[in-house]
């Protein structure tokens, strides 16, 4: 495919819904009365609200229109690194809205919830036997929340040990929701800089540990793109100062089927099922963060908690010194069963092909764009890879002036500005959903925008031009926002 997905095709306007109101309009058939028709009191009801009156087709082609204004990974592709915005297969979607799950109430008891139980009972297990931890609780509600659930069961292991510890330790490679967990336990957040490849240093980390240190927060791969090959050594310094290791598995797509994070020195691993195992990302969510834990550590899990007893299952809550409940009922369900369904679906092969294939596309665009783009650490990353604009600086075009411009070609720009290590830095995570056309047109749109900086800054600067709405002035957005609707 040499075509390239952007184009300056037709885009529809979109009035609001109250101009396209017109008096006596309705967009259903109502049926017809068998009671008398009573006026309201409307000392009782007051004035009717505002609500606009349509046709059917007003409505029909109000949403369609402004759902053709959107980009999706079904428009294309969504190169956003460290967010896995991959492709999921439908089929997980028709599981997870089928009647018995779509409509199972959390307040059913456990007698009518034997099936959700069961899923969820089993996807523990598979979650465990994928990480190579003891135990999982399915109740986090994202990555986050994720997080803070593993620090408070770390904060936990501590005071029941007899000392609270007053520091964490967090590289400069981790992501930036972990300081904010850490704090919220009451931890101190000590900063920790990576080596010059990208990765921690054992020394680094022996240089600073200590017993009033409650462990380390590790990104693993990290926002860099990279393995941390010095993991069991580093693990084995904090251990040896009886603190814990804390992994964030938000990058897991990278490594299924092939690490095991609880084998190599993890202490209490958080993931993100609406990355790695399959929902449509973003918008906002739902999402889903289990939390995988050592044999040390389960006691510490939160309520309830699922137990199987001969072919029955059910929720339990007597857990002596769990942190308690962190979320409404058990979590977000509907994410459960499509990630259930994920697993089931692709097989332990399939989920280490999918690792397989998500490093192989990554390597095949940094190795594709390096001299095209500066590439700060020149060796094989994992999932992503990450540039900056360096060689594009001396044209006075940045890298935001890049990612707008790709909108006219069609892509969704990659992330940029982080990982914060790289001045300037331009992350691109493929996946392993993507084909190799499709990487190819995505890495001769950057290509040709390289170019054009060269050739072209000045129309450059002011990208992107084909979409429904241009360059938007993004310092008064910030400093003086609209926050009246």
């Amino acid at each position: 495919m040499s075509q390239q997905p952007g184009t300056s095709g037709l885009i529809f306007n979109e009035p609001q819904l109250w101009d396209k109101s017109r008096k006596g309009r309705c967009a259903m058939s109502l049926p017809k009365l068998d009671v008398e028709r009573v006026e309201l009191d409307k000392t009782l009801t007051g004035d009717p609200p505002d609500l606009p009156q349509l046709f059917e087709l007003d409505v029909v082609r109000h949403y369609t229109r402004l759902s053709q204004w959107n980009f999706g990974v079904d428009s294309g592709m969504y190169p956003l690194g460290s967010c896995t915005m991959k492709y999921n297969p439908k089929t997980n979607e028709v599981q997870a809205a089928r009647q018995g799950f779509a409509s199972a109430h959390p307040l059913s008891g456990d007698e009518f919830s034997q099936g959700a139980l069961e899923l969820m009972f089993n996807l523990e297990q598979y979650l465990a036997q994928i990480t190579g931890f003891d135990a999982v609780t399915l109740q986090p509600a994202a990555g986050a929340h994720g997080e803070l659930a593993g620090m408070l069961m770390i904060h936990a292991y501590h005071a029941k040990n007899g000392k609270q510890r007053s520091k964490i330790l967090i590289p400069d490679t981790a992501h930036g929701t972990n300081p904010a967990s850490a704090t919220l336990c009451g931890y101190e957040s000590i900063n920790i800089k990576s080596g010059p490849d990208g990765i921690l240093e054992p020394g680094t980390i022996a240089a600073v540990m200590d017993e009033d240190t409650a462990g380390i927060m590790v990104t693993n791969p990290n926002t860099v793109g990279f393995f941390e090959s010095n993991i069991k050594k580093i693990a084995e310094i904090v251990h040896s100062k009886g603190g814990l290791v804390y992994g964030d598995g938000a990058n897991m797509n990278a490594i299924m089927g092939i690490v095991k994070p609880g084998e190599i020195g993890i202490d209490v691993l958080h993931l993100n099922l609406h990355k790695t195992f399959s929902t449509p990302h973003g918008g906002g969510g739902p999402g889903s963060g289990p939390v995988a834990v050592v044999k040390a550590l389960e006691p510490f899990l939160p309520i309830p908690r699922i137990k199987k007893e001969l072919d029955t299952y059910k929720f339990i809550t007597d857990c002596q010194d769990t942190i308690g409940r962190i979320h409404t009922y058990y979590g977000h369900f509907g994410i459960m069963v499509r990630a259930y369904s994920y697993i089931l679906s692709m097989g332990a092969k399939g989920l280490e092909d999918a690792s397989k294939l998500a490093v192989l596309n990554a390597n095949y665009v940094k190795e594709s764009l390096k001299g095209t783009l500066n590439l700060p650490y020149d060796k094989p990353c994992m999932h992503e890879c990450v540039f900056n604009d360096k060689f594009q600086n001396k044209y006075h075009i940045t890298t935001m002036d890049m990612a707008k411009r790709l909108l006219d070609y069609g892509f969704h720009p990659p992330t940029v500005y982080f990982p914060l290590v790289v001045d300037g830095a331009f992350m691109v995570e493929p996946t392993e959903t993507e084909s190799k056309e499709y990487i190819d047109q995505f890495i001769h749109a950057v290509k040709a925008i390289a170019k054009e900086a060269k050739t072209n800054p000045e129309k450059l600067k002011k990208a992107p031009h084909l979409t429904k709405v241009t360059r938007l002035d993004e310092v008064s957005a910030a400093r003086k926002p609209c926050l009246c609707g």
